[in-house]
């Protein structure tokens, strides 16, 4: 069964407030706003002007809080139809859609990329593949539960690890 659809909030940028829809379904889960504010109040200088990947979307909020912190381009990589629909309404309804992209495969190389796969699946094998697209120099962020833990990636040096209620945030610089 389904969840309720709801609505998280932009938390700043130039759609700071503004509400954006989560999708109707348990195949995704939206990052919580304390998670987010951590992330871009150490990220926001980072973002402007570079491209973006958000990978495994859900509602795209992370993404869009890149944009509407002045990310030149944000895709976003998601393959569940009902959260492809949301990100898409989403775009539209904050007048983004120019620059972004909805892809199921990265597409090129990136400044930033967010990874916040499910906790009860959280692949990381894909996870790892995903740093291949990231530029030298580049951020990798990831979100993942306490257990199982992720594992060494290789080219990337950890600048931050903070735990968030059941959320790990490490942010890491591809060397």
């Amino acid at each position: 069964m389904a969840k309720n659809n709801s609505q998280i909030r932009i938390i700043s940028g130039t759609h700071g407030g503004r509400l954006i829809d989560t999708p109707k379904t348990k195949a995704t889960h939206p990052m919580g706003e304390r998670e987010r504010s951590a992330i871009f109040n150490r990220m926001r200088d980072e973002i402007v002007g570079r491209r973006v990947l958000d990978a495994f979307a859900g509602s795209g909020a992370i993404g869009l809080e890149a944009l509407s912190l002045g990310a030149s381009h944000v895709d976003f990589l998601e393959n569940n139809h009902k959260a492809i629909k949301t990100i898409q309404k989403n775009l539209l309804n904050l007048q983004l859609a120019d620059r972004a992209g909805i892809l199921r495969a990265p597409d090129g190389d990136y400044g930033i990329i967010f990874a916040d796969p499910p906790y009860d699946n959280p692949q990381y094998e894909l996870v790892a593949q995903l740093i291949q697209y990231l530029v030298p120099g580049g951020y990798f962020v990831l979100s993942h539960p306490e257990s199982p833990a992720p594992p060494q990636f290789t080219y990337l040096e950890l600048l931050s690890d903070k735990k968030y209620a059941a959320a790990h945030i490490k942010i890491y610089r591809k060397i």
